[in-house]
């Protein structure tokens, strides 16, 4: 998903997905220097949803859920300095229109420790509570895109410590684990497949393509998916493993 950071954001950002998701299926279209992920067939019986950030600026949200929209992840923060400027709007915005919603959080575990970067987080929009249109705070937790080192320059072991860490202080201060939001290729060169965050969180799967694919150890199904950097609407698409009333469930916790 989207990081932010002022210089050459655009030409990072195309980059850091090219990198992130390489391999598509036969389904994928071209057009251009555009890749098109066809509608996987079984988004008609699940709630479509997108994710934004600072990037999408003022949101229309009557308009997104007029096109299909029925939640939303918003980005609140990164590492322990950055605030999306556009929260506001966008987070309450997309509650006013009816759409279920959460926050995320962009991790960089080079620059601070896991629970720094959770409270921080919990502290600038990445609550939650038991109304049923508040998502779980998710961890946005993939591929470097800064550098070269992939991993931040942590070892597995250290990786996944960091989410532990983020995990723990999450679930202290707000009662609920995290949606941890990562792509299988990274998470298995990253924390070496760990199987130790399968049977407590939730897992929102990257994979542009018409299947969700592998997935990450121990996660025996997805709970959202990512399937398409852009579409019907704004930013990312994705969809719920479930009916509108289990979203609300999950919501609610």
């Amino acid at each position: 998903m989207a990081r932010d950071r002022k210089p050459s954001r655009s030409r990072r950002l195309s980059r850091s997905r090219h990198a992130r998701f390489t391999v598509l299926s036969v389904a994928t279209l071209t057009i251009g220097t555009t890749a098109l992920v066809e509608m996987p067939v079984s988004a008609a019986a699940k709630p479509k949803g997108h994710d934004v950030s600072s990037h999408q600026k003022s949101v229309n949200w009557p308009k997104a859920k007029s096109k299909g929209a029925r939640f939303v992840y918003v980005k609140a923060t990164e590492s322990h300095t950055y605030r999306n400027p556009y929260y506001g709007q966008q987070y309450h915005g997309a509650r006013n229109a009816g759409l279920v919603r959460g926050a995320y959080h962009f991790a960089l575990p080079h620059k601070s420790s896991g629970r720094t970067q959770a409270a921080y987080f919990v502290h600038n929009g990445g609550g939650w509570r038991a109304d049923g249109w508040t998502l779980p705070p998710a961890l946005d937790i993939e591929y470097n895109p800064y550098g070269k080192k992939k991993c931040y320059g942590l070892s597995k072991a250290r990786m996944v410590g960091w989410i532990k860490s983020f995990s723990n202080e999450v679930k202290r201060q707000t009662g609920r684990r995290p949606v941890i939001y990562t792509n299988y290729n990274w998470w298995k060169m990253c924390t070496g497949n760990s199987s130790a965050f399968a049977s407590n969180h939730a897992l929102w799967l990257a994979r542009y393509s018409s299947s969700a694919g592998s997935l990450p150890a121990g996660w025996r199904t997805w709970t959202f998916w990512q399937y398409d950097n852009g579409g019907s609407l704004p930013s990312d698409q994705n969809l719920f493993n479930g009916s509108m009333s289990r979203l609300k469930k999950f919501a609610k916790g």
